[in-house]
């Protein structure tokens, strides 16, 4: 099927964009989309020239895969220019989705109509990116220079009656009126108008420039909702060129600024993420009814998050305050989000609605799937599984929550081993997009299919990773934190290491980290484990803080302290009076030690243990670890993760850190993963071995 066609009604060209889903602006639909319009133009015969899309959406922007490689002509703002050349009036008339280069697309026509389902948006920031082809000269053109700046900047969406406020839109099309007829007598009535073509590139910019303190304080917002993209600058740059200078000059600007911004490490780290977050797999089992087992704070996040998803949820605690106190987080929790005004109060109400407490687990005998979020421990676990073996109907799926425990010991306590599946969800639940999904030995290939699909329609990020302790999220994370520990009772501060990682890009440090989450969270799953290394340095520190009742912001001491319940972490002295004294009985001699030591130490013991566990199969691509530490650890998006991260630094550069490490500190934590040898070896990159993976036999 041709990609753009052209059909006649009357004296009027309708041309069709045709390219599923989204009707993305690829190569082959500009070339198409430029030929169209070209011989519409030049046909005598017609009087105008309707642009639409077919499916869902009008255009939901560029097909982002050519961003990796060098543009190919025609570009689309030559697209766009000729249409906007057009001596034949042309109308765009829009549905669904008109982002990016699609709202572009209909900024370069000269009349815009539009069904009430549409949303128009500028997402480029989100990939590091601005829009480059003319979105940034011919939007303030057409509704000035603030609001247009706070489309580009914020990368968010508005709707039509927004879009219609702001005159974006010259007619929305009413209930009951179809899109393209609506389309057609527009079109019509322009054309018997005869008035002069309204082109945005001959309009000034309504109201100037804005004053300084407004482009400042948007500049500042956009830096801390996108930190390290530097397309916010080159926005902001060629807006005020759109303003100040001609249209061919803040257009050609754009197009620099686009290529520069299309080259960074940033944006392409962020469209790495893009293509790794992207699950459109289907199938599983069905589910409409799901059980949620703990109503503690994680199970009670769990069943917001369902209930949020359209599913009737039992969540069940066989504890009636801990039931009870569940549901009164349940509540206040949705409460508290529509006086935000993050969620409308109908919604909230609809979801509480499928809400039903259960204080026993007999409540869970015809769910489709539980979701266990009962204390993280492995006897504890293995004793709920067996009553949820006998419990659940046939089929039902079971899922534990845990974080690092082994999902075969789980599994084997059920005596349904294949209906059982990890899902590790992230706290707080309601609000956190990862879950890791646990793969265990016996796990049915349709229960994998199920968790995801289940996660999908909570709005999370699945990840499917295997049976290891931690899986890949915690594991990877022993490794980053181990380095923490040793390194406070090398000489390093609390204060100094999370310094120096959150100037790499983290959201926080891992001091800091675990004094949110709690310090007796991480000793109480190192009780668990059996496979503790036999040195008393390992994760001292952290085991020194819970001997001396420093549990973290929970108890307002921890590695910092937090006065009169404040969440700000103020930096302790008698902490680090504690670690020196404990460097001195353990024989440790205490230095200075640097920054750049810091931030080395801590990502490359990450970037090795991501290595191993890719080696090993526990995770299926370099882009699974990206995914979830971007998305569960606060791992910096522009750096893309730390597979991503280890590419731009340089696998090569990697492995001499690692060495380095291991001839100055010895090889039982710094043994370089022989995965990392290889890449160096071989100059490649964990991008290249995983498309040599994935190629089909017999494909070039």
């Amino acid at each position: 099927m041709d990609l753009v066609r052209t059909e006649r009604r009357a004296s009027i060209a309708v041309i069709r964009i045709d390219h599923a889903p989204v009707n993305a602006l690829a190569h082959p639909v500009r070339s198409a989309l430029l030929r169209a319009v070209v011989d519409a133009d030049a046909d005598p015969a017609v009087d105008a020239i309707v642009i639409t899309g077919e499916g869902r959406h009008f255009v939901a922007g560029a097909d982002i895969r050519e961003f990796d490689r060098e543009p190919l002509t025609p570009l689309l703002n030559d697209v766009l220019l000729r249409i906007e050349a057009s001596a034949t009036p042309v109308v765009a008339a829009m549905h669904g989705s008109v982002l990016g280069g699609g709202l572009e697309l209909g900024l370069a026509c000269h009349y815009r109509i539009a069904a009430k389902n549409t949303s128009f948006g500028l997402p480029e920031i989100r990939l590091g990116l601005l829009p480059g082809s003319g979105g940034t000269q011919r939007l303030p053109r057409l509704i000035g220079a603030a609001e247009a700046l706070k489309l580009m900047l914020s990368g968010d969406p508005i709707g039509c009656e927004r879009g219609g406020e702001l005159g974006i839109v010259d007619r929305t099309v009413g209930e009951g009126e179809e899109l393209l007829s609506a389309a057609l007598s527009f079109a019509a009535d322009v054309r018997a108008r005869s008035e002069r073509l309204p082109r945005l590139r001959e309009r000034e910019v309504p109201g100037g420039e804005p004053d300084a303190a407004f482009l400042e304080r948007e500049r500042a917002a956009a830096h801390r909702k996108f930190p390290g993209v530097q397309s916010v600058d080159a926005i902001i740059e060629c807006l005020l060129a759109a303003v100040r200078q001609g249209f061919e000059a803040g257009l050609a600007l754009s197009r620099v600024r686009f290529e520069e911004c299309r080259r960074s490490d940033a944006s392409r780290a962020l469209r790495h993420l893009f293509f790794a977050e992207r699950d459109s797999r289907a199938g599983g089992r069905a589910v409409g009814a799901v059980g949620v087992l703990g109503a503690g704070t994680m199970g009670s996040g769990i069943a917001i998050s369902l209930a949020m998803a359209g599913l009737d949820v039992v969540l069940v605690d066989t504890r009636r305050e801990a039931l009870s106190a569940g549901m009164d987080r349940l509540r206040s929790t949705l409460s508290s989000s529509v006086q935000k005004g993050r969620l409308d109060a109908a919604v909230a109400a609809a979801a509480l609605e499928r809400v039903r407490a259960g204080d026993s687990i007999e409540a869970l005998r015809s769910v489709d799937l539980v979701i266990e979020a009962v204390f993280e421990s492995l006897a504890v676990k293995r004793e709920v599984f067996a009553s949820l073996g006998q419990i659940c109907r046939a089929g039902a799926v079971l899922a534990s929550n845990t974080s690092t425990l082994d999902i075969d010991a789980i599994a084997t306590a059920s005596g349904k081993a294949g209906d059982v599946v990890g899902m590790h969800f992230f706290s707080p639940a309601n609000i956190m997009r990862l879950v890791e999904i646990v793969r265990g030995t016996d796990t049915a290939p349709d229960v994998i299919a199920t968790a995801r699909a289940l996660t999908r329609r909570m709005g999370k990020l699945g990840v499917v990773v295997g049976n290891c302790f931690g899986f890949v999220g915690n594991r990877m994370l022993y490794a980053y934190g181990r380095e923490n520990q040793l390194m406070l009772l090398e000489g390093a501060s609390p204060a100094q290491v999370d310094r120096a990682l959150e100037k790499f890009g983290m959201a926080m440090g891992p001091n800091a980290v675990g004094d949110l989450a709690g310090i007796d969270v991480g000793y109480r799953v190192r009780r668990e484990r059996k496979d503790l290394p036999d040195d008393p340095r390992y994760y001292r520190v952290a085991d020194m803080l819970f001997e001396a009742g420093r549990l973290g912001q929970k108890s307002g001491r921890g590695a910092y302290l937090y006065p009169e319940n404040s969440r700000k972490p103020v930096r302790d002295p008698d902490v680090e009076s504690m670690i020196a004294a404990e460097s001195a009985r353990l024989g440790i001699e205490r230095r200075a030690i640097s920054d750049e030591e810091i931030a080395d130490r801590c990502l490359f013991a990450l970037i090795n243990e991501g290595a191993l566990i890719l080696q090993q199969g526990f995770a299926d691509s370099p882009g699974d670890i990206d995914v979830i530490w971007c998305n569960g650890y606060g791992f910096p998006r522009f750096r893309g993760g730390p597979m991503f991260y280890a590419d731009t630094r340089g696998i090569a550069v990697v492995l001499e850190g690692v060495r380095r490490f291991e001839r100055n500190f010895g090889p039982r934590y710094w043994t370089p993963a022989p995965l990392l040898c290889e890449l160096a070896a071989s100059g490649d990159t964990f991008q290249s071995w995983q498309l040599h993976r994935t190629v089909p036999e017999g494909s070039s």
